[in-house]
């Protein structure tokens, strides 16, 4: 029994990859970020490169370079009123960047490339807090690499795409259960760590302009599965009484990402005025159970049953003046978790996000480009009904209040 119950600690390590895109914040351009996240439509720089690579062979510039960062600064509260219960959690602050670069090869053909994290978020809750026998603390991050081609097959319609590699690490830490301890009283946990878990994919794109004033577009990335192999566990404060050998335990296991697919229009109503508008669809019943072998013979089996989920994303831009151009945006986020799945590794619901920002062109080629992004999760009462001890279900959950605020700063230069 005390054996299963290790094994159910080191699921949750890989099941915050899961979490992770399913908490996905998008952070991957400042311009873009400023309209809402839209882009998919929107060709105005190398951001491009992620948004839409179809789009590529529409920029004017021979050469285009984007990047920037963003903080996140989050806060996660926890309740459960029937028990008393009351967390706060301590969020470190994470710096997710983008690169990115476009050439004109000629008039037909572009060539690019990205650099950027699309998951870089961390949770911590106090010691031995109520849920610490499903989390203590996580830190996961992960750097997408993505070479991309584009061809203008006419004037109005271009297409592309290319390979992804997502290189990513984790360390997670929690209790062994609710209640085990060593002779000193200090609680048993398990603390994973493991990097260089690799995953391959491919995006394509397709930008098509019937008019000058408008664009439309369509992107789609593949299913990506992260491979975690040999990935390392240290137990601490586990009792002398404890059967079984858990020294130098490693585990393998294999886990989808969905694929996901989006379509986006922009009008340029005049010469100032522009308004995009995203649909994403991400296909999340992939993901209806991680798999986890050990190297000492077990195996463990943990349902996650997410949904796919849908993204609604606007966007409006305002070229002020020479110097200045102003963008506004707002998009709706679906969670895929279904209920009795809540768990507290990085708990969100539904969400409402709002989003501003302007470029300054300090000259013709160089500008600054700032966002931010205000993301306020709904208010849930939820629970996770699926973490076992002693051969039963054993329910964890509250009310949770999450929100986050990241400001995002950036440059971009094309000549």
């Amino acid at each position: 029994m005390i054996k299963r119950t290790y094994i159910s600690a080191i699921v949750v390590l890989m099941t915050t990859f899961a979490y992770a895109g399913g908490y996905r914040v998008a952070l991957q351009g400042q311009k873009q970020l400023a309209m809402g996240h839209t882009g998919v439509a929107v060709i105005n720089s190398a951001e491009s490169v992620f948004f839409n690579p179809g789009g590529l062979t529409f920029l004017d510039k021979k050469i285009t370079i984007s990047a920037g960062i963003s903080p996140i600064f989050s806060n996660i509260h926890f309740q459960n009123s029937q028990f008393g219960w009351s967390t706060e959690a301590d969020n470190p602050i994470a710096t997710p960047f983008n690169v990115y670069a476009a050439y004109k090869v000629n008039e037909w053909m572009s060539a690019g490339i990205g650099v950027y994290t699309p998951y870089g978020s961390g949770v911590e809750y106090p010691e031995n807090w109520e849920g610490s026998h499903l989390v203590n603390k996580i830190e996961l991050a992960a750097i997408y690499i993505q070479p991309t081609l584009s061809f203008k097959i006419n004037d109005k319609l271009s297409i592309g795409g290319g390979p992804i590699i997502a290189i990513g690490s984790v360390n997670f830490n929690r209790n062994i259960d609710r209640s085990m301890t060593n002779v000193s009283g200090e609680r048993a946990n398990v603390t994973i760590d493991d990097s260089g878990v690799t995953a391959w994919g491919y995006s394509l794109g397709l930008a098509f302009r019937p008019t000058e004033e408008l664009t439309l577009g369509l992107t789609y990335k593949s299913e990506m599965k992260m491979k975690a192999r040999d990935g390392e566990a240290k137990f601490h404060n586990i009792p002398s009484t404890a059967p079984g050998n858990y020294d130098n335990v490693t585990f393998d296991a294999t886990l989808p990402l969905p694929a996901e697919l989006a379509v986006g229009a922009s009008y340029m109503i005049n010469e100032k005025w522009l308004v995009a508008f995203d649909y994403n669809r991400v296909y999340w019943d992939s993901y209806e159970s991680l798999d986890v072998y050990f190297s000492n013979g077990t195996d463990s089996h943990n349902p996650r049953n997410y949904k796919n989920s849908s993204v609604y994303r606007f966007g409006l831009q305002y070229i002020a003046s020479e110097r200045f151009t102003i963008r506004g945006g707002y998009y709706y986020d679906e969670s895929p978790v279904q209920a009795g799945y809540f768990a507290p590794e990085t708990p969100r619901n539904d969400s409402n996000n709002f989003t501003g920002g302007l470029s300054f062109n300090i000259s013709e080629r160089f500008a600054i480009d700032a966002a931010f992004l205000f993301i306020h999760f709904d208010e849930v009462d939820a629970s996770y009904d699926h973490y076992q001890e002693n051969g039963q279900n054993v329910p964890f959950g509250g009310s949770y209040k999450n929100n986050a605020f990241i400001p995002s700063i950036g440059v971009s230069y094309g000549f």
